[in-house]
C-alpha cells in the first residue's frame, strides 16, 4: 500500500483554502476598519457628433474604455452612486516632514491598505482598480475651523492594485489585495463624487465640494496674487513715460518753435504761446514694448476712429479702431505712424488686445451657410466632412 503523497498546494482552490479564507476575512471583520468604496463605472459617454479619432464614443460605460487615447487619460469620470462597504487595515503613520530631498515634502497625503480579495470582490462585483475612490468614515473630522454642522469626509483614489506578499497562505493561494491610496482633490476626474449632497437629509444643500474644496480660498489668494501684480508692474514692457524726447530738425538742431511773429492771428491758430519747441517727429527711445500709445513728452493728442479736420503740423492723434491702437502725428502734409499700444496688461483677460486673448480664447460664434459655428475650432472637425442632407 502506497500513502497519497503530501501537498500543501492543489490545482483547485478546496476546503483548506475556504478555510484559510474564512479565517482571513474574520481577522479583517474583527479588526479592520470601515472602507466606503464609491465605484468607478468607466468615462462618460460622448455623443457620436462629437466624437474624433482619439476621443470615440463607445456603445456603453466601461471601466476598459479609454475616453483619450492620445494622452490617455479618463478626465470625465463616472461613479455608481450607490457605496459599497467593506473591510480595510493599514498603517496609520504620524505627519513626518520628508527630509531627505531638497525642498519640503509631506509623505501623509499617500495610504498603503490591506483588503480582502473575495469578500472585496463579492460586494462590488468586481475586483478593485485604479480610479476607484475609496471614503474612510474613522478620519472624519468633526472639529474643522469653519463652522460646519457635518464632519469633514476624507477620500482617497486607488493608484495601484497588487497582491499582498504577506496574503499568500501555505496553500499558495492569494487572499489580500495591497492598495495604493492616494488623497483626492477636487478636480475634473471626480466631479461626480463633489457634486454629491454633504447630508443627504437637506436635499438641495450644501455638496461636497461645498464643504471640502479651496476652491474659493485658491481662487481669492489667486486674485489678490494678481492684484498686487498689476500694482508693481501695471504693463508689459518698459515705461518711457518719464523720459524726455528732444525734437530736432533735419540738420540735427533743436526744432525750436516761436509765436513772435506779427502774423499769428490767434483766432485760428493752435500754437500754445509758452510753445518753445516742435513735437518729436518719432520716438527717441528703442526696446522691446515700449510702444503705450501716449504722444511723447506729455503732448495733448485726441482719440477716435477717423482723423479730425483742422489739424496743424506736430499734432498727435490715436486711432481706437485699429488694433492695436495706433498713435499718428501730422507733419503738414500726411499722418505718420509713431507707434502701436503693445503694452497690455500682464493679466489674463478679455479685454486684452492680443493674439491669446483674441485668437486663443475665442468664443465667438458665426453664421455660415445659415448654421451657428464656433470661430475657434480644431482642424479635424473643421475639415471633417458632415452629410447633405
Amino acid at each position: 500500500m502506497y500513502m497519497p503523497r503530501l501537498s500543501l498546494y492543489k490545482p483547485e482552490k478546496g476546503k483548506d483554502f475556504e478555510f484559510i479564507d474564512n479565517r482571513i476575512y474574520e481577522m479583517f471583520t474583527v479588526g479592520g476598519t470601515d472602507v466606503n468604496i464609491h465605484k468607478y463605472l468607466g468615462p462618460k459617454q460622448v455623443d457620436s457628433a462629437n466624437a474624433t479619432a482619439d476621443q470615440p464614443a463607445y456603445n456603453a460605460v466601461a471601466e476598459t474604455n479609454i475616453q483619450d487615447l492620445l494622452f490617455l487619460e479618463n478626465r470625465d469620470r463616472k461613479y455608481d452612486q450607490d457605496v459599497y462597504t467593506i473591510r480595510g487595515v493599514y498603517n496609520v503613520a504620524d505627519i513626518d516632514f520628508n527630509l531627505s530631498q531638497f525642498g519640503l515634502f509631506l509623505s501623509n497625503d499617500t495610504l498603503f491598505m490591506t483588503v480582502h480579495i473575495s469578500s472585496s470582490v463579492k460586494t462590488i462585483g468586481r475586483k478593485l482598480m485604479s480610479g476607484d475612490v475609496i471614503e474612510l468614515p474613522h478620519l472624519k473630522d468633526e472639529y474643522a475651523l469653519d463652522d460646519f454642522s457635518l464632519a469633514l469626509k476624507r477620500f482617497y483614489v486607488i493608484e495601484e492594485v497588487s497582491r499582498a506578499s504577506e496574503g499568500f497562505s501555505p496553500t499558495w493561494y492569494p487572499h489580500l489585495y495591497r492598495i495604493k491610496l492616494k488623497q483626492v482633490m477636487d478636480s475634473q476626474e471626480y466631479k461626480d463624487i463633489f457634486d454629491q449632497p454633504a447630508d443627504e437629509e437637506v436635499p438641495g444643500g450644501d455638496t461636497l465640494r461645498d464643504l471640502m474644496s479651496n476652491y474659493n480660498k485658491q481662487k481669492e489668494i489667486n486674485d489678490a496674487v494678481v492684484k498686487q501684480a498689476e500694482s508693481d508692474a501695471k504693463s508689459a514692457g518698459y515705461d518711457t513715460t518719464n523720459l524726455f524726447t528732444l525734437a530736432t530738425d533735419d540738420n540735427g538742431k533743436i526744432d525750436i518753435v516761436t509765436t513772435d511773429t506779427s502774423e499769428l492771428d490767434a483766432s485760428v491758430a493752435t500754437e500754445l504761446a509758452d510753445r518753445v519747441m516742435q513735437t518729436p517727429k518719432r520716438t527717441g527711445y528703442d526696446g522691446y514694448l515700449i510702444g503705450d500709445g501716449i504722444a511723447p513728452n506729455g503732448e495733448a493728442f485726441g482719440h477716435g476712429i477717423a482723423f479730425p479736420s483742422g489739424q496743424s503740423e506736430g499734432d498727435f492723434f490715436l486711432r481706437t479702431d485699429m488694433l492695436p491702437n495706433r498713435l499718428f502725428r501730422y507733419d503738414g502734409r500726411r499722418w505718420i505712424k509713431q507707434e502701436d499700444n503693445v503694452r497690455m496688461t500682464m493679466s489674463q483677460t478679455d479685454s486684452k488686445s492680443t493674439q491669446k486673448a483674441s485668437f486663443v480664447n475665442n468664443i465667438n460664434t458665426n453664421s455660415i451657410a445659415g448654421e451657428t459655428v464656433q470661430e475657434r475650432q480644431s482642424l479635424s472637425k473643421a475639415l471633417k466632412p458632415k452629410a447633405d442632407n
